[in-house]
């Protein structure tokens, strides 16, 4: 399996994890794993919610990746930090 981050290291020091593009479905397995449900989907777009009311829209494109800013304002809206999104990628 490929790594889906990398680690930028400067002066033996990690100054932070960035993020690869991801395929949609990766990231839909992430955000079930934290407790979002699958409420609908319209069109390529899949609407996740949580049960503390969170709400999240990831676009599904066969044969495309989600984009590293997608991916970041998808990190934004769910409350979580860049290195505990990356924890859960590594579990999925």
């Amino acid at each position: 399996m490929t790594d889906d981050y990398y680690t930028v290291i400067k002066n033996n020091r990690i100054i932070m994890t960035k993020l690869k593009p991801l395929p949609a479905i990766k990231v839909i397995k992430i955000l079930s794993k934290i407790g979002f449900q699958v409420i609908r989907q319209k069109g390529s777009h899949v609407f996740l919610k949580h049960p503390d009311g969170r709400r999240v829209v990831v676009p599904v494109h066969p044969n495309e990746k989600i984009d590293r800013s997608l991916l970041r304002k998808i990190i934004k809206e769910i409350n979580l930090s860049r290195e505990e999104f990356v924890k859960l990628m590594k579990e999925v």
